[in-house]
């Protein structure tokens, strides 16, 4: 289902609230923001802020595998290949490079890019969305943010929306490499923040020619504001009081502090947005040892500074579509990104589908709606 045109106090204030240091540090972070960063309470039985990996998937509970979630899935007609490149820092970004095995090496072919959610490695959702997507005869390239999974940067976890818009351009800087790739037909995935850092990307680097997010966040306006602006302006400075304080604590040498993020358990006062990501990165249905989803709290106030829907202009004419699922509590993002593009634009509505569930619930994810996207922009 498509919509084809847009109708559809500082710490001691925190503090009196009845939110506590650790509260308020935790409140900082992108899955904070989730949930709406005000609600405490939701976030007061979350856990350590920072994640202790399984020894495996095996020792996890299976988690909810309802409409064909299959996070994990390969394909017998793609070839995967590890890669490397360099951004424009000078920093390694790991990918994998997928390749239809009938793809006729000796002309050109379309191909895409395909980010994670923030906080994700490639091995959560990306891969599944590039495989998908090759399987149609795309040339697909996920790949870890900086500072995440494989890819450069220190320390890990670190927040840069800038870097992330950039590694998108250095991925197409890879692809456009490639003899078999048509160079003027390259676009781009981004799921969750993901959709963000693209749009991001796609302003200043008019070599991605189509661009679609899933289940898109602005992780701009996640941090700045909450879900349905549930933010304060007194509790953003003492958010942002927190992170200054924890840069002067790491600075001296102490240990670094991460925030947000999926919580470590579950209890009987958490949100459902908590249950909803728990059972995709906590369980055997989505978890992966190279990441624990926590960013660091000293860098993650850079999101309060990104603004990702700003200037959507640029991208015209280049075409952008916009899947959420009518469900999803992050469709306030899309809709919104939606109602400032001024090019060719689609806002298409995934019905009975939440936010997670377009990370790797097959049976929901219109991947026939990608193909004809991209078949017809590209």
């Amino acid at each position: 289902m498509s919509t084809d045109n847009a109708n559809h106090n500082t710490t001691k204030g925190l503090r009196a609230e009845g939110v506590s240091r650790r509260n308020i540090i935790k409140l900082t972070g992108a899955g904070a923001a989730a949930i709406g960063l005000a609600s405490a309470a939701g976030l007061a039985g979350s856990g350590p802020a920072f994640a202790v990996p399984a020894a495996s998937r095996n020792d996890l509970e299976p988690g909810d595998t309802s409409n064909g979630a299959d996070n994990f899935y390969t394909s017998d007609q793609v070839t995967v290949k590890k890669i490397s490149f360099k951004n424009k820092y000078e920093m390694k970004v790991v990918g994998n490079l997928f390749v239809p095995n009938n793809l006729n090496r000796g002309t050109t072919h379309p191909a895409l890019v395909v980010g994670h959610p923030m906080g994700a490695v490639k091995e959560q959702s990306a891969n599944l969305y590039a495989t998908k997507m090759a399987e149609q005869g795309y040339v697909t390239l996920s790949f870890d943010l900086s500072f995440w999974g494989e890819s450069a940067g220190k320390p890990g976890n670190s927040v840069s929306p800038d870097i992330y818009a950039e590694d998108f351009s250095a991925a197409v800087d890879y692809l456009r490499a490639q003899a078999f790739v048509d160079k003027e037909r390259v676009g781009a995935i981004g799921i969750c923040g993901s959709g963000s850092f693209v749009l991001s990307a796609a302003k200043i680097d008019p070599r991605i020619k189509a661009i679609a997010t899933v289940s898109m966040y602005d992780m701009g306006a996640a941090n700045r504001d909450g879900l349905r602006k549930s933010v304060t302006l007194e509790q953003r400075k003492a958010f942002i009081t927190a992170a200054a304080a924890q840069r002067d604590v790491e600075f001296a040498g102490g240990a670094i502090e991460y925030t947000g993020g999926t919580p470590e358990g579950l209890t009987a006062d958490s949100t459902a947005v908590d249950r909803e990501f728990y059972d995709f990165y906590r369980t055997a249905r989505g978890y992966h040892p190279n990441t624990t989803t926590h960013p660091a709290l000293a860098t993650n106030t850079k999101f309060m500074n990104f603004h990702p829907f700003n200037d959507l202009d640029l991208i015209s004419p280049r075409p952008l579509l916009f899947i959420t699922g009518d469900q999803a509590h992050s469709r306030e993002f899309s809709e919104e990104a939606y109602r400032l593009a001024t090019g060719p634009k689609e806002l298409f509505w995934v019905p009975g589908a939440g936010h997670v569930d377009l990370y790797d619930r097959v049976g929901l994810i219109p991947f026939d709606k990608l193909t004809e996207f991209f078949r017809t922009q590209l």
